[in-house]
């Protein structure tokens, strides 16, 4: 039956693999999607700046603190003298500011640690805990060793870009939700007609008591068919696809592989568009021949 409906075959084939193509978009659009999330994640921290009388013990043992905390990704301990190296480094064009810094004769600048959360919306709680403190780990005597954190200057942009996370997650779920269901229905529609172009044969069947399991066996497999060509066609469209959409990209974010990423997972994305394809045409196959033939 698969082959001998060739041009509906070949239909269904086709509208099948645009559906699994989408399906396999989908499933790498969501690893760009949330590859390049996790570089906008990177780029935002919470500094601690300290005061130049700090003793570096002190920050370490405060270093040690910050790091036992569960909201905490990782802190980065800066010296006073990588501090000024990185000042220079970033305003090297600043022939005034460096002069300036040389007539001071001694390094203005305090060490600093660079606090890194798991999840950008737990930047409060660590700001929360550096601001509150006990005395007996961030104070000397009566005065801080901190100078200033600068959550208060970030948390605007922090805040946005929790906005624009969450967001981009709902949107993107959601566009490749409906993009699936509609290329899915598209594919029932079409095995559905597949099925209906063999109504007479069906018909014969059972004036001449063929039951219902043996009627509907054939376009079942046929169904099964449907889904693994398309599976194979689809995975291997994906390939290009993923190619070309990475020199698109390779100037966002860092420059997402998505080739590499593809092809490190292509046996578990296989086997999704597999099971799915199968399912697919299984389940427009049963529906068809129950409902367009009364069965």
């Amino acid at each position: 039956m698969f082959w001998r409906n060739g041009l509906v075959s070949f239909t269904a084939v086709f509208v099948s693999t645009v559906t699994l193509f989408t399906l396999g978009a989908v499933i790498i659009g969501n690893a760009f999607l949330s590859t390049s999330l996790a570089e906008l994640k990177d780029k935002v921290d919470v500094n601690v700046y300290f005061l130049t009388t700090a003793s570096s013990v002190d920050i370490l043992n405060l270093k040690k603190r910050i790091e036992g905390l569960p909201e905490v990704k990782s802190v980065e301990y800066i010296d006073r003298d990588e501090a000024l190296r990185r000042f220079v480094e970033r305003n090297k064009g600043n022939a005034l500011l460096l002069q300036s810094l040389d007539e001071l004769g001694d390094n203005p600048l305090g060490a600093v640690l660079n606090v890194r959360a798991k999840e950008p919306s737990q930047y409060a709680q660590i700001a929360d805990f550096l601001n509150r403190g006990t005395k007996s780990t961030l104070d000397q005597g009566e005065h801080s060793i901190i100078d200033k954190v600068n959550y208060a200057d970030n948390e605007y942009n922090i805040n946005r870009l929790i906005s624009f996370i969450n967001s981009t997650h709902k949107l993107g779920f959601t566009i490749g939700l409906i993009l699936v269901l509609m290329v899915a229905l598209v594919t029932a529609s079409t095995i559905r007609l597949a099925i209906y172009n063999s109504r007479q044969e069906i018909g014969v069947m059972r004036l001449v008591g063929a039951a219902n399991s043996f009627i509907r066996g054939p376009f079942i497999i046929s169904g099964v068919l449907y889904g693994s060509v398309s599976a194979i066609l689809a995975g291997i469209l994906l390939y290009p696809g993923t190619y070309w959409t990475t020199k698109i990209t390779s100037g966002l974010f860092g420059g997402i592989d998505l080739v590499s990423y593809y092809l490190s997972n292509i046996g578990q994305i296989f086997m999704i568009l597999l099971f799915f394809g199968i399912l697919l045409g299984m389940c427009s196959s049963f529906l068809a021949v129950r409902r367009y033939l009364n069965i």
